[in-house]
């Protein structure tokens, strides 16, 4: 069974596009968990709305409320997604039917985590589990390893102003 997808890229989409299939899984009863890294952003969409799609939607989020330096990451950023990682396991415990890897990508890019452990870990994961993984800046070893892999690129943007939608950008 191919399980593995992996989203990465510079354009906008790759988290959105893993909560479109979590909504769609939801949508036949079956149970998502999140890991998010690198975000401890409590005031975002995807994690507000954890109460409400209970018993089927589990959300963790391992990072800081504020953004990663990503040429410099603190240690506290690299305590908390050692701490993420070590969740996947909890996470597998409980036999969801989709596993979200949010930003693990980027977290394997700028070196939280260690690429070749990430995928001896998911290498463990149960075939009946789909693993989604996330973030810019994959690796070239974890997308040699992914089933599915997309690139998703911005073809057009506005100047940036500073202003996200809720909502829509978060």
């Amino acid at each position: 069974m191919d399980n593995i997808y992996l989203w990465t890229g510079t354009g906008w989409g790759k988290t959105t596009s893993a909560l479109g299939v979590a909504l769609r899984a939801i949508g036949h009863n079956k149970k998502v968990i999140i890991i998010q890294f690198m975000k401890g952003r409590k005031f975002i969409g995807e994690y507000r709305v954890r109460e409400k799609l209970k018993p089927y939607y589990s959300i963790y989020q391992f990072g800081r409320e504020g953004w990663v330096n990503l040429k410099n990451p603190s240690k506290e950023d690299k305590k908390k997604a050692q701490q993420g990682f070590k969740f996947i396991d909890n996470a597998v415990k409980k036999k969801p039917f989709l596993l979200i890897l949010d930003e693990i990508n980027l977290a394997c890019a700028i070196g939280l985590l260690d690429t070749d452990k990430v995928i001896k870990k998911i290498k463990r994961i149960p075939k009946s589990i789909t693993v989604y993984l996330t973030g810019r800046y994959a690796p070239k070893k974890l997308i040699g390893f992914a089933n599915y892999a997309t690139e998703v690129r911005g073809l057009k943007r506005p100047p940036v102003t500073g202003t996200a939608k809720i909502g829509i950008d978060y």
